[in-house]
This record gives C-alpha cells, structure tokens and sequence, in this order.
C-alpha cells in the first residue's frame, strides 16, 4: 500500500537547490545586509531583485534550459549573482579560472559549448586571445567593477548593468522538475592536458553548502571575507 498514492508531488516534495537559500533569505531577511564590495552595499531583498533581473534577462536573450553561461570574473557582486541567477534560469553557470591562459580558456568554452559570456574588464587581454582562437561567435557581456584600481578594456555588446536592466524583477522563476539537473560545470586547470570537466547537480550543492554550514558551526548573521575564489566549486566548497 505504500507505493500507491504516494509519489512525490508540491506538497510533500521540494528539489533541494541552494536557489532556496536565497529565496528563504530575502523573503524572512529583506534589509539584512548581503554583500558588501569596497562603496558598494546590497541587502538579501536586494541580491534577490538583482537576480532575478538577472535570470530574466538571459531568458529573453534564448538562455534556458541547461545551456553553458560562462563567466570570468573575479570575486565581485557580479559573479554571486550570476552563480544563482544563471541555474535560475534553467541554464548551468560555468565559473572560468582566471589563471589559465588563453588556449585553455578557449577549450573550456568550446568543450562546455558556451553560449553566453560573462567577463570581468580586469581579464579582457585573456578572453579576447580566448575568444579569437574559438572559431565561433559567443555574445560577451562586460563586468565594469567600479571598485577595481584597472582601466576597463571593453569587448562585450553591452555591460552588466546594462543586462540586468532588461531583466524583469519579478521573474516567474521555478526550482528544477529533478534536483540532479545540472547546476553548474567545472574546469581542472589542465596540468595533464586539456582541462577536465566536472558537472555538480543541484541536490549536490544544496548538501554541500549545509554540510560546511553545519561543520563551521555557522552563527546567524556572520560576515566574513570570502578569500577563496568562487571558481573554484562555485564557493560552495
């Protein structure tokens, strides 16, 4: 009798997808503060807003389901929203390492069949050596950080700011129908050869991040310097 009228539905079922956390932190946390990036100050209502006109404006420019945005950036507002906003939208986020070269990045863009980048100015001479070695075109979107000391080197259409103001606030965004769906992909830097591709599901990077939270014994409201590069494992680990 247990295996009837008993599948898994709304009610007694949700995918775990670190969309979640989230979702949960600006609805009970609005005005708590989220990021904070030299002048630049963003509370968790806020994060969320950008997010999803974020996820929003890559669905209208045809980025769905399980497409590869990649994205090089550094540790900036840009890349944290970008890690939720791009599987918001139904599509897997692939985070480049910044310290490859230029042969490495162009195979991870090819290899992961990239149809969006997302680029910090900060590494414009890398992604346009990348980008003339790919033999295809990719539609590149600046990330200007107005907190880097750089001269910003612009290669995209248009920038992210831009992006996000096509975007619709209250994007009608929902978790995955299977909560192994692909969240995002992962490059070894390629010290044996070409870089080796790793895929994370969302049930895997829910789990992973509680994991840390728990093992770090993880106070309410702590705030802390994220040092560790979010392309490696997304930050999640």
């Amino acid at each position: 009798m247990y295996e009837q009228a008993l599948d898994a539905v709304r009610a007694n079922y949700t995918p775990l997808s670190p969309n979640t956390f989230l979702k949960r932190a600006a609805r009970v946390y609005p005005n708590h503060p989220s990021v904070v990036h030299g002048a630049k100050r963003f509370t968790w209502g806020e994060t969320y807003t950008r997010v999803r006109k974020l996820a929003s404006a890559l669905s209208k420019r045809g980025i769905g389901h399980l497409d590869t945005v990649a994205i090089m950036g550094a540790n900036t507002p840009e890349m944290y929203e970008a890690t939720f906003a791009v599987p918001m939208a139904g599509a897997v986020i692939n985070t480049l390492n910044v310290r490859l070269d230029a042969e490495a990045i162009a195979f991870c863009l090819n290899h992961g069949e990239a149809k969006l980048l997302l680029t910090d100015t900060e590494f414009a001479p890398t992604v346009k050596a990348a980008l003339a070695l790919i033999g295809r075109d990719i539609p590149v979107i600046d990330i200007v950080d107005s907190e880097a000391g750089h001269e910003h080197v612009t290669l995209g259409e248009t920038d992210y700011e831009s992006l996000l103001a096509e975007g619709d606030e209250d994007y009608p965004w929902d978790l995955p129908k299977d909560e192994w769906q692909a969240i995002s992909l992962n490059y070894t830097s390629g010290t044996t050869g070409d870089p080796k591709g790793v895929v994370y599901h969302h049930r895997g990077a829910y789990l992973n991040a509680v994991s840390n939270a728990v093992g770090w014994n993880m106070a309410h409201h702590p705030v802390y310097l994220w040092t560790l590069p979010m392309f490696h494992c997304n930050g999640w680990c």
